[in-house]
Protein backbone atom coordinates (compact mmCIF):
# COMPACT_ATOMS: atom_id res chain seq x y z
CA UNK A 1 0.00 0.00 0.00
CA UNK A 2 2.79 2.41 0.87
CA UNK A 3 4.47 1.69 -2.47
CA UNK A 4 1.17 2.31 -4.28
CA UNK A 5 0.65 5.63 -2.50
CA UNK A 6 4.20 6.68 -3.27
CA UNK A 7 3.69 5.84 -6.94
CA UNK A 8 0.47 7.86 -7.06
CA UNK A 9 2.14 10.86 -5.46
CA UNK A 10 5.03 10.63 -7.93
CA UNK A 11 2.65 10.44 -10.88
CA UNK A 12 0.66 13.42 -9.65
CA UNK A 13 3.79 15.48 -9.13
CA UNK A 14 5.19 14.64 -12.54
CA UNK A 15 1.87 15.66 -14.09
CA UNK A 16 2.48 19.22 -12.86
CA UNK A 17 4.83 19.64 -15.80
CA UNK A 18 3.20 20.56 -19.10
CA UNK A 19 2.46 17.85 -21.63
CA UNK A 20 5.53 17.11 -23.76
CA UNK A 21 5.81 18.26 -27.35
CA UNK A 22 6.93 15.40 -29.61
CA UNK A 23 9.12 15.81 -32.70
CA UNK A 24 10.05 13.12 -35.19
CA UNK A 25 13.75 12.92 -36.09
CA UNK A 26 15.93 10.47 -38.00
CA UNK A 27 17.25 9.24 -34.64
CA UNK A 28 13.81 8.70 -33.10
CA UNK A 29 11.31 10.85 -31.25
CA UNK A 30 12.48 13.87 -29.29
CA UNK A 31 10.15 14.98 -26.50
CA UNK A 32 10.34 18.47 -25.11
CA UNK A 33 8.51 19.42 -21.93
CA UNK A 34 7.98 23.08 -20.96
CA UNK A 35 8.50 23.56 -17.23
CA UNK A 36 8.32 27.29 -16.50
CA UNK A 37 9.50 30.61 -17.95
CA UNK A 38 12.75 29.60 -19.70
CA UNK A 39 13.13 26.16 -18.12
CA UNK A 40 12.45 22.99 -20.10
CA UNK A 41 13.32 19.31 -20.37
CA UNK A 42 14.31 17.32 -23.46
CA UNK A 43 14.15 13.51 -23.68
CA UNK A 44 15.66 11.74 -26.68
CA UNK A 45 17.80 8.70 -27.35
CA UNK A 46 17.48 7.56 -23.75
CA UNK A 47 19.03 10.82 -22.50
CA UNK A 48 17.60 13.70 -20.47
CA UNK A 49 18.63 17.32 -21.08
CA UNK A 50 17.55 20.34 -19.05
CA UNK A 51 17.90 23.86 -20.35
CA UNK A 52 18.03 26.59 -17.70
CA UNK A 53 16.54 24.51 -14.86
CA UNK A 54 15.77 27.42 -12.55
CA UNK A 55 12.00 27.99 -12.51
CA UNK A 56 9.13 25.63 -11.72
CA UNK A 57 8.79 22.24 -10.05
CA UNK A 58 11.19 19.32 -10.54
CA UNK A 59 9.97 16.73 -8.05
CA UNK A 60 9.33 13.49 -9.89
CA UNK A 61 11.27 14.48 -12.99
CA UNK A 62 14.29 12.40 -14.06
CA UNK A 63 17.85 13.37 -13.31
CA UNK A 64 19.94 14.95 -16.03
CA UNK A 65 22.45 13.50 -18.41
CA UNK A 66 23.16 16.98 -19.75
CA UNK A 67 22.34 20.50 -18.51
CA UNK A 68 22.65 23.63 -20.65
CA UNK A 69 22.68 27.02 -18.91
CA UNK A 70 22.42 30.30 -20.79
CA UNK A 71 23.23 33.01 -18.23
CA UNK A 72 23.90 33.99 -14.61
CA UNK A 73 20.52 35.53 -13.81
CA UNK A 74 18.38 33.70 -11.27
CA UNK A 75 15.63 32.82 -13.75
CA UNK A 76 18.20 30.83 -15.74
CA UNK A 77 20.77 29.64 -13.20
CA UNK A 78 19.77 28.08 -9.86
CA UNK A 79 22.58 26.07 -8.24
CA UNK A 80 20.28 24.23 -5.75
CA UNK A 81 18.11 22.93 -8.62
CA UNK A 82 21.19 22.00 -10.65
CA UNK A 83 22.49 20.03 -7.65
CA UNK A 84 19.13 18.27 -7.36
CA UNK A 85 19.04 17.24 -11.02
CA UNK A 86 22.63 16.23 -11.62
CA UNK A 87 24.00 12.77 -11.03
CA UNK A 88 27.39 11.11 -11.43
CA UNK A 89 28.49 11.84 -14.97
CA UNK A 90 26.10 14.73 -15.68
CA UNK A 91 27.68 17.15 -18.17
CA UNK A 92 26.89 20.83 -17.61
CA UNK A 93 27.56 23.14 -20.55
CA UNK A 94 27.61 26.84 -19.74
CA UNK A 95 29.36 30.12 -20.54
CA UNK A 96 32.37 31.18 -18.48
CA UNK A 97 30.32 33.60 -16.34
CA UNK A 98 28.13 30.69 -15.19
CA UNK A 99 31.10 28.36 -14.66
CA UNK A 100 32.53 30.91 -12.23
CA UNK A 101 29.44 30.45 -10.06
CA UNK A 102 28.49 26.79 -10.61
CA UNK A 103 31.06 24.07 -9.93
CA UNK A 104 31.74 21.38 -12.50
CA UNK A 105 30.72 23.19 -15.69
CA UNK A 106 32.30 22.62 -19.06
CA UNK A 107 32.69 26.05 -20.65
CA UNK A 108 31.23 26.68 -24.09
CA UNK A 109 31.62 30.18 -25.49
CA UNK A 110 29.84 32.16 -28.19
CA UNK A 111 30.54 30.58 -31.57
CA UNK A 112 31.76 27.23 -30.20
CA UNK A 113 30.25 23.84 -31.02
CA UNK A 114 30.47 20.71 -28.88
CA UNK A 115 29.19 17.21 -29.53
CA UNK A 116 27.76 15.39 -26.52
CA UNK A 117 26.54 11.87 -27.26
CA UNK A 118 24.11 12.07 -30.17
CA UNK A 119 23.59 15.83 -29.75
CA UNK A 120 25.45 18.73 -31.34
CA UNK A 121 25.37 21.93 -29.28
CA UNK A 122 26.18 25.32 -30.83
CA UNK A 123 26.57 28.39 -28.59
CA UNK A 124 24.87 31.43 -30.13
CA UNK A 125 25.55 34.98 -28.87
CA UNK A 126 22.67 36.42 -26.80
CA UNK A 127 22.70 40.05 -25.74
CA UNK A 128 20.91 43.39 -25.66
CA UNK A 129 21.36 45.79 -28.55
CA UNK A 130 20.41 48.83 -26.50
CA UNK A 131 21.44 49.77 -22.93
CA UNK A 132 18.95 50.20 -20.11
CA UNK A 133 17.96 53.64 -18.85
CA UNK A 134 21.00 53.75 -16.56
CA UNK A 135 23.38 53.11 -19.44
CA UNK A 136 24.21 49.50 -18.54
CA UNK A 137 23.18 46.34 -20.35
CA UNK A 138 21.01 43.66 -18.77
CA UNK A 139 22.87 41.18 -20.99
CA UNK A 140 26.17 42.32 -22.43
CA UNK A 141 27.57 40.69 -25.53
CA UNK A 142 29.78 37.68 -24.85
CA UNK A 143 28.49 36.81 -21.38
CA UNK A 144 25.64 34.42 -22.15
CA UNK A 145 24.75 31.79 -24.72
CA UNK A 146 21.71 30.89 -26.70
CA UNK A 147 21.90 27.35 -28.05
CA UNK A 148 21.16 25.43 -31.23
CA UNK A 149 20.72 21.76 -30.40
CA UNK A 150 20.83 19.31 -33.32
CA UNK A 151 19.49 15.78 -32.92
CA UNK A 152 18.57 13.34 -35.66
CA UNK A 153 18.84 16.02 -38.32
CA UNK A 154 16.43 18.43 -36.55
CA UNK A 155 17.68 21.80 -35.29
CA UNK A 156 16.21 23.37 -32.16
CA UNK A 157 17.07 26.95 -31.16
CA UNK A 158 16.78 28.28 -27.59
CA UNK A 159 17.33 32.02 -27.55
CA UNK A 160 18.05 32.70 -23.90
CA UNK A 161 17.82 36.40 -22.97
CA UNK A 162 18.44 38.43 -26.10
CA UNK A 163 17.19 40.92 -28.58
CA UNK A 164 16.94 40.23 -32.30
CA UNK A 165 20.69 40.28 -32.87
CA UNK A 166 22.43 39.88 -36.25
CA UNK A 167 23.56 36.43 -35.07
CA UNK A 168 19.96 35.37 -34.43
CA UNK A 169 18.77 36.74 -37.74
CA UNK A 170 21.55 34.87 -39.55
CA UNK A 171 20.56 31.44 -38.23
CA UNK A 172 19.92 28.82 -40.91
CA UNK A 173 17.72 25.72 -41.16
CA UNK A 174 16.08 26.01 -37.74
CA UNK A 175 13.20 23.57 -37.39
CA UNK A 176 11.95 24.70 -33.97
CA UNK A 177 12.72 27.98 -32.19
CA UNK A 178 12.08 29.00 -28.60
CA UNK A 179 12.30 32.79 -28.54
CA UNK A 180 12.12 35.18 -25.58
CA UNK A 181 10.21 38.43 -25.23
CA UNK A 182 9.73 40.59 -22.14
CA UNK A 183 10.51 44.24 -21.65
CA UNK A 184 12.73 45.81 -20.48
CA UNK A 185 15.02 42.78 -20.25
CA UNK A 186 14.86 41.36 -23.77
CA UNK A 187 12.52 42.60 -26.52
CA UNK A 188 8.93 43.39 -27.38
CA UNK A 189 6.70 40.88 -29.22
CA UNK A 190 6.93 42.96 -32.41
CA UNK A 191 10.75 42.86 -32.33
CA UNK A 192 10.73 39.12 -31.70
CA UNK A 193 8.44 38.61 -34.69
CA UNK A 194 10.73 40.73 -36.88
CA UNK A 195 13.74 38.61 -35.94
CA UNK A 196 11.82 35.41 -36.63
CA UNK A 197 10.83 36.58 -40.09
CA UNK A 198 14.55 37.00 -40.81
CA UNK A 199 15.64 33.43 -40.00
CA UNK A 200 12.23 31.82 -40.53
CA UNK A 201 12.09 28.65 -38.43
CA UNK A 202 9.39 26.15 -39.29
CA UNK A 203 7.90 26.32 -35.78
CA UNK A 204 8.22 28.88 -32.99
CA UNK A 205 7.27 28.70 -29.34
CA UNK A 206 7.35 32.02 -27.50
CA UNK A 207 8.85 31.47 -24.04
CA UNK A 208 10.30 33.69 -21.32
CA UNK A 209 7.42 36.03 -22.14
CA UNK A 210 6.23 37.06 -18.65
CA UNK A 211 3.38 39.59 -19.16
CA UNK A 212 3.98 40.13 -22.89
CA UNK A 213 0.93 40.27 -25.16
CA UNK A 214 1.31 37.12 -27.23
CA UNK A 215 -1.60 38.09 -29.48
CA UNK A 216 0.60 40.86 -30.90
CA UNK A 217 3.33 38.31 -31.59
CA UNK A 218 0.93 35.87 -33.27
CA UNK A 219 -0.66 38.56 -35.44
CA UNK A 220 2.74 39.82 -36.55
CA UNK A 221 3.60 36.34 -37.85
CA UNK A 222 0.16 35.47 -39.22
CA UNK A 223 1.17 35.62 -42.88
CA UNK A 224 4.76 34.45 -42.43
CA UNK A 225 4.27 30.71 -42.87
CA UNK A 226 5.83 30.13 -39.43
CA UNK A 227 3.81 27.79 -37.20
CA UNK A 228 3.31 29.78 -33.97
CA UNK A 229 2.59 27.52 -30.99
CA UNK A 230 1.43 29.20 -27.79
CA UNK A 231 1.85 27.24 -24.57
CA UNK A 232 1.37 28.15 -20.92
CA UNK A 233 4.84 28.60 -19.42
CA UNK A 234 3.46 29.98 -16.17
CA UNK A 235 1.35 27.24 -14.51
CA UNK A 236 -0.60 28.32 -11.48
Amino acid sequence: MQRLLAALVLAATAALAAAPEAFTTSAGTLRLTPIQHASLMIQAGGKVIYIDPAQGKYDGLPQADYILITDIHGDHMAPPIIDKLKKAGTLILAPKAVAEKVAGCTVISNGETKTVGDFKVEAIPMYNLKPAANGTFFHEKGRGNGYVLTYGGRRFYFSGDTEGTPEMKALKNIDVAFVCMNLPYTMAPEAAAEALRAFHPAIVYPYHYSQSDLSIFSKALAASGIDVRIRDWYPK
